[in-house]
């Protein structure tokens, strides 16, 4: 079987053999609200599929060059309370400011679940919540971080 498959953005061939993520979902008791949370914080683009998967359901468009593109879709049940175990994956969004994107995230809905500490050597790290109560981290690269 052949995994190498041409990118329809970049037109280099990719390969899908290896376990390389190629897409995301995020759950959310209302999808649309979810929706702008992500365009208002990260300026992720969005497309509503829900025609074609028969429920909410919206492609986002992460960006440019390497990284992944997904969807939030509507979640079976309610949002989880904050603090309560992870269900699921968490995503980490690499930004080029941690402290100004935490201010986007929480102007835009968003709640901090654990705070920025230092990758030592490495990064600027820490875990929020969207407004759908998902985790998800952003990470600034810093090689000063201590």
């Amino acid at each position: 079987m052949n995994d190498q498959v041409e990118s329809a953005a970049s037109g280099e061939e990719v390969s899908y053999g290896n376990g390389r993520p190629v897409h995301f979902e995020i759950h959310a008791a209302d999808p649309a609200r979810a929706v702008a949370f992500y365009a208002e914080v990260f300026g992720w683009q969005s497309e509503d599929w829900t025609e074609y998967a028969g429920m909410p359901y919206f492609g986002l468009r992460t960006g440019e060059g390497p990284g992944i593109d997904g969807a939030i879709m509507q979640r079976h049940g309610e949002n989880p309370e904050p603090g309560a175990p992870v269900g699921g994956g968490v995503l980490t969004m690499g930004v080029a400011s941690f402290d100004e994107t935490a201010e986007r995230i929480v102007s835009a809905g968003g709640t901090l679940a654990m705070p920025k500490y230092a990758l030592p050597g490495m990064a600027w790290q820490g875990y929020f919540l969207d407004t759908e109560n998902n985790v998800f981290g952003i990470h600034e690269p810093d090689p000063g971080a201590k």
